[in-house]
């Protein structure tokens, strides 16, 4: 096998830039299976521990941005921001990508919301749905993302108010000792106003009713679903994992333990390993 690398690319969506990390040097990459990694309040970066190793396992990932988030380009508002909005907007980005339905998706946080979208929500399908310490059910927003649903408190966040906020919320989803250079990496998108105020409308888009009312469509899904779960998180409990499980058919809970809100930073071999696992390439 050439050496893998990981890689920064961009494709067009709707006229503007759309940033995503995949890998190069893979033999027969273009042939691989693409499987679709989807964010939620941080970006693309919560990914990059195990993108080499889904290439070694015959995958291609692909972890997006979402449109106005981490390095992608454009501003999201009130309504482009909701998660019906931006797994149709996920859905142009997989066509431009050259991800050909039926496809594999994986969601962390909100990204989970968007990928349970696709799988049963919306015209599209999908082969194989993993979730990775997501929303699920009434379990969101948390207090810190629903306080930007009030307007006054968007119009009052400036730049720095942000960037302290949310280096408060990275530093407890590491859930471990974190460099400052790791923290600053995360951050760096923050740092932009329109950045900011993309993240603020995803935050105040944050709505459970996306996830309640997929649930029927889940229960009667023959999908298969696969949780990956760090067993310390405290944004999304374990218990919603727990429930899930036992709601959904044809649905494992792979437990990470000693992992908080992002287990790829806590334990990424054993993320890797379950999600390589479940999505890998069939051999006929």
């Amino acid at each position: 096998m050439s050496s893998i690398s990981i890689t920064r690319k961009a494709v067009d969506v709707d006229g503007r830039p759309a940033s995503y990390l995949t890998v190069a040097g893979a033999d027969g990459g273009a042939d691989r299976p693409p499987v679709l990694l989807l964010h939620g309040t941080y970006w693309s970066r919560v990914w990059l521990p195990v993108l080499t190793e889904l290439a070694v396992a015959g995958l291609r990932p692909v972890a997006v941005d979402l449109p106005g988030l981490g390095q992608s380009a454009g501003e999201l508002d009130a309504e482009s921001a909701t998660v019906p909005a931006l797994a149709d907007w996920v859905r142009r980005f997989a066509t431009a990508v050259g991800a050909d339905e039926p496809l594999r998706v994986a969601g962390h946080d909100i990204g989970g919301a968007i990928a349970q979208h696709l799988a049963v929500g919306r015209d599209t399908d999908v082969a194989r749905l993993a979730l990775v310490n997501s929303v699920t059910y009434d379990s969101w927003p948390v207090p810190g993302v629903e306080r930007y649903r009030n307007l006054e408190v968007v119009a009052a966040t400036s730049v720095e108010d942000l960037l302290a906020a949310r280096r408060t919320a990275v530093t407890a989803a590491l859930g471990r000792p974190a460099t400052e250079e790791e923290i600053a990496e995360y951050l760096d998108p923050w740092r932009s106003p329109r950045v900011g105020r993309s993240w603020m409308a995803l935050a105040g888009a944050a709505d459970s009713r996306y996830t309640l009312d997929l649930v029927p469509a889940l229960r009667r899904s023959a999908m298969p679903k696969l949780l990956v779960w760090g067993e310390d998180d405290t944004f999304q409990n374990i218990a919603y994992a727990e429930r899930f499980t036992q709601d959904m058919p044809h649905t494992e809970l792979i437990r990470v333990p000693n992992a908080g809100h992002i287990p790829m930073e806590n334990d990424a071999k054993a993320v890797a390993a379950a999600l390589s696992a479940f999505f890998a390439p069939d051999e006929s």
